[in-house]
């Protein structure tokens, strides 16, 4: 877990306050220039030069969103309600997709369609390069649409940022998208992104941008190398997503 801007703050304000009391000449500004010590006094240190412009650039300053780990204090309150109706996304979009003669299909996905087979540990996925699909359960809207959907498989990657985010990013496909990954509790991660659709969108807007884009969900880890992303009340398209990821 990456240290926060307030816990690197405290140390510094630690650190100077004890400058402050050991130095007799802390009230006044210190020249760069090293004057010759008295005998028996050891000389001060000139303190050090001030970050270039472009060296200040290169410095991570805590990630993409600022070094938080608390994904509430990113999410927009209607989006964090999304997934406080996690479950019944899950019960109305089975039922829905069932309903309408793709029990079979359904049931074939195994522990990808199970809302309780999520597992604890490594909930983390290493970065690197993932395959992934996605399946779409229920209609966003009655009447229209189709109830199940497969998408064929895609490239996917995790990525961990010089800042300490971890972002997970579906890179391929007609419907690409890309967002955080936040601790939330020992079965998931809470994911905080966005989506492009079609050839014409050519980046993923970054969450908050378009809200017509944003996405919630959480991601769970559902095997070996395995994990699912859940996203309840999509903005299109179906009840609830779920994006497989693997090896």
């Amino acid at each position: 877990m990456r240290r926060t801007p307030l816990v690197f703050a405290l140390a510094a304000t630690a650190a100077l306050a004890a400058c402050g009391e050991n130095s007799p000449n802390s009230a006044a500004e210190i020249s760069p220039a090293v004057s010759e010590p008295a005998a028996g006094v050891p000389a001060r240190a000139a303190p050090p030069a001030r970050a270039t412009p472009e060296q200040q650039a290169a410095t991570p300053t805590g990630g993409v969103q600022g070094g938080t780990d608390n994904w509430r204090s990113v999410s927009t309150p209607g989006d964090a309600s999304l997934l406080g109706r996690l479950d019944q996304a899950w019960r109305m979009s089975r039922a829905e997709a069932e309903t309408a003669g793709f029990a079979r299909q359904v049931e074939a996905l195994g522990p990808l369609v199970d809302p309780n087979a999520a597992q604890t540990g490594q909930l983390q996925p290493a970065p690197g390069d993932y395959r992934c699909r996605t399946i779409k359960l229920g209609r966003h809207a009655e009447g229209q649409g189709a109830a199940f959907v497969e998408q064929p498989w895609a490239a996917c990657s995790v990525e961990m940022t010089p800042g300490g985010d971890l972002i997970l990013a579906k890179t391929a496909g007609a419907q690409r998208m890309r967002g955080l990954l936040y601790p939330d509790t020992d079965r998931r991660l809470v994911y905080v992104g966005a989506q492009a659709v079609g050839e014409a969108q050519k980046t993923v807007p970054a969450y908050g941008q378009d809200t017509a884009r944003d996405q919630v969900g959480v991601l769970e880890r559902i095997g070996q190398n395995r994990w699912r992303l859940v996203l309840p009340w999509p903005r299109q398209d179906a009840k609830l997503e779920l994006v497989e990821i693997t090896r």
